[in-house]
């Protein structure tokens, strides 16, 4: 076994002891070579175009690692060409991730306003905080109805999932002053909203898993299923998508080519959706085998996934990479400061931001 220093694990494995000939020649041992990469503590095999490797039969093994060790050099070059992270067209250069706010117990749902001053909530701590585009750091909202996922709608107010009480609340950031938008459907409490984007024209889209929460009475979820909702522009009409979610999470939406991404945490995988004119949802596709705590999108349409750390996917659903953030979750992330091209990423109890070369997409300022 050989481990290279990008974590890349190499084994050759002799697995059938067959021998075999050709015609003419001398018996050459088969040999399979076992390509795995340890990331974040999962074991991933990666294919590779030679499968198998041979080498003189009846020959030391001194002299067959002779033979091994140059294909295996061939290996870790071809998986470095293929498979290595190259952030390099989203991070701008020699950009370093930089600390803003620690200290708090869990960070969640930044969202940045027009201006780019960034909001994000600190849950246990029951509050909301906002980080100005120069550089302050002050709590704008406490209590704050321990939200968690917050998005700014075309109105300017702050709509966040406020889940002491299963709530979606609307928050004037001039006072402070908040507003209970709605809290049930079918006659029954949410389970507890998580994420949330507003198109611009006012539909607005949630999630609404079940995670039991210590300032809960109830220990049983409200609603039959984890689900996705639509509401419409007044929040008068709640509609349930059908489609099913284990445990649905991040969401967040590109007006201009009318897309709606949602993941699906519970079962490792993010779809898009097709938006129509009227707001309604087409049939939903697979975009990548990814889970996802919280998301955001740049406008060259790459998508930013949490959990360990921010994973980063081309509009073709391609992964460009990983940004390593040293938490033990990343939790959320959004585009927000001066100009809306530092990324800020909410991780454990912190918030960290990084310069980027692309800009968080117009119809999400």
């Amino acid at each position: 076994m050989f481990r290279t220093t990008t974590g890349l694990i190499l084994t050759v494995i002799n697995a059938d002891a067959q021998t075999v000939s050709f015609a003419g020649h001398i018996p050459w041992q088969a040999y399979e070579i076992g390509v795995f990469l340890i990331q974040r503590h999962d074991l991933v095999s990666i294919p590779i175009p030679c499968a198998h490797w041979f080498v003189p039969a009846g020959h030391s093994m001194i002299l067959q690692q002779r033979w091994l060790v140059p294909c295996l050099a061939l290996v870790v070059s071809i998986w470095q060409a293929t498979f290595a992270d190259d952030l390099s067209t989203v991070i701008a250069p020699a950009a370093k991730l930089q600390l803003v706010v620690d200290g708090c117990k869990f960070t969640e749902g930044p969202a940045a306003d027009s201006e780019g001053n960034v909001y994000f909530t600190d849950q246990p701590n029951d509050r909301i905080v906002r980080i100005g585009v120069d550089g302050r750091v002050a709590d704008f909202l406490k209590p704050a109805g321990r939200s968690n996922g917050m998005f700014f709608a075309p109105d300017g107010k702050l709509i966040a999932c406020a889940d002491e009480k299963n709530e979606m609340w609307a928050i004037s950031t001039s006072d402070g002053t908040r507003e209970r938008l709605f809290g049930e459907y079918d006659g029954k409490h949410l389970n507890g909203p998580n994420d949330v984007w507003v198109h611009p024209n006012g539909t607005m889209y949630f999630t609404d898993p079940f995670y039991k929460r210590p300032w809960w009475s109830h220990e049983q979820a409200p609603q039959e299923v984890e689900g996705l909702y639509r509401v419409s522009r007044d929040h008068a009409v709640i509609q349930r998508e059908q489609e099913p979610f284990k445990r649905p999470n991040g969401i967040v939406g590109d007006a201009a080519r009318s897309l709606l991404f949602v993941a699906d945490i519970g079962d490792k995988k993010t779809y898009v959706y097709p938006i129509h004119a009227d707001g309604t949802l087409g049939k939903r596709s697979l975009f990548c085998e990814e889970g996802s705590d919280g998301m955001t999108l740049d406008d060259d349409g790459n998508l930013y996934l949490t959990g360990n750390g921010v994973i980063v996917f081309r509009a073709d659903g391609t992964r460009l990479g990983v940004i390593d953030v040293p938490e033990n979750w990343t939790a959320n992330v959004c585009f927000g400061g001066k100009d809306h091209s530092t990324l800020f990423i909410t991780a454990s109890d912190s918030v960290y931001s990084l310069s980027m070369q692309t800009y968080g997409i117009a119809s999400n300022r």
